[in-house]
């Protein structure tokens, strides 16, 4: 009896799938040139699944696989899908739920209405990707996108024209996934998505411009206004800059300048310090209570710090009211 030949697929892991091989030397379902666009493939590829068949790495471009039932059920891990390609298949209410599908391939499919809850997509490409109506809460993925990766490595290799295509591409799956979350209510997943996608506008900027600079100042000092302690944090740094400042320039009160003095003894400086960061309050708030003034350059310091001070505040009630009314 002639030995069955077993699929040479193999994943980085070293699993292997134990399907028996066409002539190419791969099963059906890893073999790229097999055609899954049958009605009948959804039930086959259910009964692949419950019966333990290899997933990672399948092979199904423009599958058509509406409503299918990927759970696995009982378990606190789904499948594992990882390396799968499903370039442009039709996905539209399947049942995907803590589905594991890692640097695989979405690349136009069709998810609108499909259960994404839990789905770890990590460093798999999503462009084109249509998730209307999906349900996609705690979806994972990953710090980085496929084409950010891209972006900063031929930003690297000096490919600029590469790394612009591939931050547009990155900027569009990050809107695609905003909108989604803002239409399933999951206001604080999209926000982080938006965040994302600002960044990625960014960085399609040139390197040295004012408009990439003010953006940047925009992200560090209210993430794009969807982080409030981002703008605490702020407030914090300028006055403790300010503060110093004062402390090192001096300012006026009672007929004497406040300032950091060699000749005088630490605790005395530390006072003085201690003032100087009270004055820097004060001056941030607008309050100018009067007891404290400044001299010489403190004054461009003050001037630049209540104005700061004012813009910042409202830049808190907005951002605050904002995150607050959803």
């Amino acid at each position: 009896m002639p030995e069955i030949k077993r699929c040479l697929y193999h994943d980085s892991s070293g699993a292997k799938c134990e399907q028996p091989a066409l002539d190419s030397g791969l099963c059906f379902w890893h073999d790229p040139d097999q055609d899954k666009s049958g009605p009948d493939i959804k039930h086959k590829l259910e009964q692949f699944a419950h019966n333990g068949g290899m997933l990672r790495g399948l092979q199904l471009k423009r599958a058509q696989l509406e409503d299918i039932d990927l759970v696995k059920h009982g378990s606190k891990q789904g499948y594992d899908l990882s390396g799968t390609d499903l370039y442009r298949a039709r996905l539209s209410g399947a049942h995907l739920f803590n589905v594991k599908l890692c640097n695989g391939s979405l690349m136009k499919a069709d998810l609108r209405g499909a259960n994404l809850n839990h789905a770890d997509l990590r460093g798999t490409n999503l462009l084109g990707l249509k998730l209307e109506q999906a349900a996609f809460d705690h979806i994972n993925v990953g710090e980085h996108l496929m084409q950010e990766k891209l972006a900063v490595a031929a930003d690297k290799q000096g490919d600029h024209t590469s790394a612009l295509d591939y931050y547009q591409q990155s900027e569009e799956i990050y809107r695609n996934l905003r909108k989604t979350a803002e239409h399933e209510g999951l206001f604080n997943i999209s926000g982080c998505f938006l965040v994302k996608e600002l960044t990625m506008r960014r960085k399609q900027l040139p390197r040295y411009c004012i408009n990439r600079l003010l953006s940047k100042l925009v992200e560090v000092g209210c993430g794009y206004g969807e982080v409030p302690a981002r703008v605490i944090v702020s407030s914090a740094t300028i006055i403790a800059i300010c503060a110093l400042c004062y402390f090192f320039m001096g300012i006026h009160f009672s007929g004497e300048i406040v300032r950091f003095n060699l000749q005088h003894s630490v605790p005395q400086n530390l006072i003085a310090l201690a003032e100087c960061l009270y004055y820097s309050v004060v001056t941030f708030t607008t309050l100018g209570y009067g007891d404290f003034t400044p001299v010489g350059l403190s004054r461009l310091v003050a001037a630049l710090e209540a104005f700061t001070g004012s813009f910042v505040i409202a830049l808190f009630v907005v951002v605050f009211v904002k995150k607050m009314t959803r």
